[in-house]
C-alpha cells in the first residue's frame, strides 16, 4: 500500500482534505459508489426564486465558518460547514436556523444534494440562550406543518446544529411563544431539554432489543453527485457490553455501515482495537493491523473518522492514534498525527 492508491478529494474537514481510496488493503478502505441522480427540487407555484447576498458577503474579509445539519440525498442528516458573514447586530444561531428553513431565502446557497429540514415558511421569531446553556427557539406557526416521516430528522437537525455552538448544552422548542411538550404530528417527546443524547440517524444493530440497548455514534463516509466525499454521523443501538463506549464505538466503526448502498466504510474489518486509555484529557487508541508498516501513510479519512467517533462518544476533545504501536503517523498529505489531535470544529466544507 502506498500513496499512489489515493486521490485527493475536494471535501474537507477544517483545512484537511478527505482522501478517496480507489483500492485498499489492511487499514485502508473504500468502496466504489455509482453516481446517483441529484434529487429534484419541488417548485412552489407562485413562489419567486429567493437569492441572497450571503455568499457574496461571506467572501469578504471577516466571514466565519458555521456548521448546520442538513439532509442528504439518501435521507441522512450530515453536518455541513458554510461560510457566513454575520453582521454586528446578528446572532449566529438565528442565522444558522434561517439557513435551515426548507425553500427559505438561502435555499439556493446550499450544497448540491442537501435539503434544509425546518418546515417551509417557518420564521425564527426569537432565540435565547439561558444561563444553564439551554437554547430556547421560538418558531412561527408553519413549523407545525410537515410530513410525519420528517419529524425526527427535524428535531435532530435543530438539536445537533445548535449544540455545535459553544456554550449550548441543550435545546427547547417553542411555537408562538408556547413551549411544545411534543412534536405535533408524530408526537416526538419534547418535555425534556433536547441534547445530543437523542442520537442522529438512528439504526438498530441486528438482534438488539431497543429497550436494553446502548447507543454509539459513528462517522462513515458518503458521496455527493459531484463525487465529493463527506462524513455522516450514525447512532447505532447495540447490545450493552462490559467494554467502554469508546472501544464499542471503534469496533462498530470497523464493522462498517449497515447501509452499504449509501454509506462507505472507513476501515476494513481485519483491523483490531487493542487498547483505549484516557488520561490528561486525551483518549489514546491503539489499532492493530498486520499489513501496516512504519512509514506507510494512514488516510486522513480514517484518522478523522476515528477522532470524530471517539470524541462524540467520550466527550473528550483530543485523541491520540497509534497503529501497531507506531505513534509517528502521517496521512497522505504528509500531515503528522504524532501528537494528540483535537476533534475537528468544522466538518464537510462542500462545494456550493
Amino acid at each position: 500500500m502506498n500513496a499512489k492508491t489515493w486521490l485527493r478529494s475536494t471535501a474537507i474537514v477544517g483545512v484537511m482534505a478527505i482522501p478517496v481510496v480507489l483500492s485498499g488493503c489492511g487499514i485502508f478502505s473504500k468502496s466504489v459508489s455509482e453516481p446517483i441522480d441529484p434529487p429534484q427540487t419541488e417548485v412552489i407555484e407562485g413562489q419567486e426564486e429567493q437569492t441572497s447576498s450571503w455568499l457574496d458577503d461571506a467572501a469578504t474579509e471577516g466571514a466565519l465558518q458555521y456548521t448546520v445539519y442538513l439532509q442528504d440525498k439518501n435521507g441522512y442528516l450530515a453536518p455541513v460547514t458554510l461560510p457566513m458573514a454575520i453582521a454586528e447586530e446578528e446572532d449566529p444561531a438565528m442565522k444558522m436556523l434561517e439557513v435551515m428553513v426548507d425553500q427559505g431565502m438561502y435555499a439556493g446557497s446550499l450544497p448540491v444534494d442537501f435539503r434544509a429540514m425546518i418546515p417551509q415558511g417557518t420564521e425564527i421569531l426569537s432565540y435565547e440562550l439561558t444561563e444553564n446553556g439551554t437554547a430556547v427557539v421560538n418558531f412561527s406557526e408553519p413549523f407545525v406543518d410537515y410530513n410525519s416521516l420528517d419529524e425526527r430528522s427535524i428535531v435532530e437537525a435543530i438539536t445537533w446544529t445548535l449544540t455545535s455552538l459553544e456554550g449550548v448544552n441543550g435545546v427547547e422548542i417553542q411555537v408562538n411563544g408556547e413551549k411544545l411538550e411534543e412534536m405535533p404530528v408524530a408526537q416526538f417527546p419534547l418535555d425534556q431539554t433536547l441534547t445530543r443524547a437523542i442520537g442522529i440517524n438512528i439504526e438498530i444493530a441486528e438482534g438488539v432489543n431497543y429497550s436494553y440497548a446502548a447507543p454509539v455514534t459513528l462517522y462513515f463516509s458518503a458521496m455527493t453527485s459531484n463525487d465529493e466525499e463527506y462524513f455522516v454521523p450514525v447512532t447505532r443501538m447495540i447490545n450493552r457490553s462490559e467494554s467502554s463506549q469508546a472501544i464499542a464505538a471503534i469496533e462498530e466503526l470497523i464493522q462498517g455501515p449497515m447501509d452499504s448502498k449509501s454509506l462507505i466504510p472507513v476501515i476494513l474489518p481485519n483491523v483490531e482495537v487493542t487498547g483505549i486509555e484516557e488520561y490528561d484529557g486525551v483518549v489514546h487508541i491503539d489499532l492493530q493491523d498486520e499489513s501496516y508498516e512504519p512509514g506507510h501513510f494512514v488516510p486522513s479519512e480514517l484518522l478523522n473518522a476515528v477522532i470524530l467517533s471517539v470524541a462524540e462518544n467520550t466527550g473528550v476533545q483530543s485523541v491520540q492514534v497509534r497503529v501497531n504501536g507506531d505513534i509517528n503517523i502521517f496521512d497522505e498529505n504528509n500531515v503528522s498525527y504524532s501528537e494528540p489531535v483535537s476533534k475537528p470544529v468544522h466538518v464537510n466544507a462542500l462545494k456550493l
